[in-house]
Parts: C-alpha cells; sequence; structure tokens
C-alpha cells in the first residue's frame, strides 16, 4: 500500500476505483472513500479510532482534517460521515460529525463532534459548528458559533451541484497527469 494509503491495526482504507487522493495527502484506517471522491494536498483522513465515510463526488480541499470521536468499543463514539456532492473547503476540520449531501463548508471552519448538517447547506468561511448542533436544510449559516442567515437562493442551490461537478472534473485532470507521469 502506497504511502498516502495506510493501515491501521485491521482496518485498511477503501477507494472507490474513481477516487482521487493527492500524493502529500494521508488517508488511515476505517476511510471508505466514494466514487469521484477527490481528496487534495495536504488534508488528512485518520480513522483511527472510529470511521470515515466519504460520499459519492464530494471532495475534501487542502488542509482539511477528518477525525472522529472514540469509544472504547468502536460503537459508541461518533463516525465522520461526508454525504454526496459536498465541498468542504481548505482548512476545515470535521470532527465525528455528520454533513448530508449537497452542502458546502467554507473555508477554515471546524464542525464538531455529534453535529449533524442537513442537506443543502452553506456553511460560511471560519464558521464554528458546535458539538451536537443540527443545521436545517436550506440556509446560510455563519459565525462562530453558527447562526442561520437566511434562506440559500436557488442559484445558491444550484452551485452546490456545480461545485462538486467542477471538483470532479479537476480530480480527473490531476489523476490523468499523475497517470501520465508513473
Amino acid at each position: 500500500m502506497t504511502k498516502k494509503l495506510r493501515r491501521f491495526k485491521t482496518f485498511t482504507p477503501s477507494l472507490a476505483t474513481t477516487a482521487w487522493v493527492d500524493a502529500s495527502a494521508v488517508v488511515i484506517g476505517d476511510c471508505e472513500l466514494g466514487e469521484d471522491v477527490s481528496v487534495w494536498p495536504n488534508a488528512t483522513l485518520r480513522g483511527d479510532v472510529n470511521a470515515i465515510r466519504i460520499g459519492a463526488r464530494s471532495n475534501i480541499q487542502d488542509g482539511c482534517v477528518c477525525h472522529t470521536t472514540h469509544s472504547s468499543d468502536m460503537t459508541k463514539g461518533s463516525q465522520c460521515l461526508v454525504g454526496e456532492d459536498v465541498t468542504v473547503g481548505h482548512n476545515v476540520v470535521l470532527h465525528g460529525c455528520m454533513i448530508e449531501d449537497q452542502c458546502l463548508i467554507g473555508m477554515g471552519s471546524v464542525v464538531l463532534d455529534n453535529a449533524v448538517i442537513r442537506s443543502q447547506v452553506m456553511i460560511g468561511a471560519n464558521s464554528l459548528v458546535p458539538p451536537n448542533k443540527e443545521l436545517a436544510s436550506g440556509h446560510l449559516y455563519l459565525g462562530s458559533p453558527v447562526k442561520q442567515i437566511r434562506p440559500l437562493t436557488e442559484e445558491e442551490k444550484a452551485f452546490l451541484t456545480y461545485s462538486a461537478q467542477h471538483y470532479v472534473r479537476l480530480k480527473n485532470t490531476y489523476a490523468e497527469q499523475d497517470a501520465q507521469s508513473d
């Protein structure tokens, strides 16, 4: 297994055939990456004390950290679950939380243990989602701690899908370039 994909105890990362992980990123342990997932430079997904699941077409951008909460038997802690078509901006920390489909987590944000981000949510840059907080679908949130600002416009909802598709195209370009240099 390459250095960017590391086994931990009995757990080995599982990647769909179309998933792509940058050479400087690391994916450790109990991690599953769906179809067309991209993990960008210097991101860390550390599935050592619980599971991390990243859904199809989601992107984990540069410098992100995805981790989990542990328990003595790995069944009571909090997994890090990211749905489909999610854009996770640069330097975001996702810790033991759940992000549903078609969300955008702004750069530098932190989403903490047992927080639930419902589908079609945008979180502005440098926001903090406290533990156990649930964000309702279809809204923009901003602040530390986050506050609901307003409903998303139709254009913003469309952008959520566009962003995910853009990162699939971009990762395909990088993957092709990687294959040519091998």
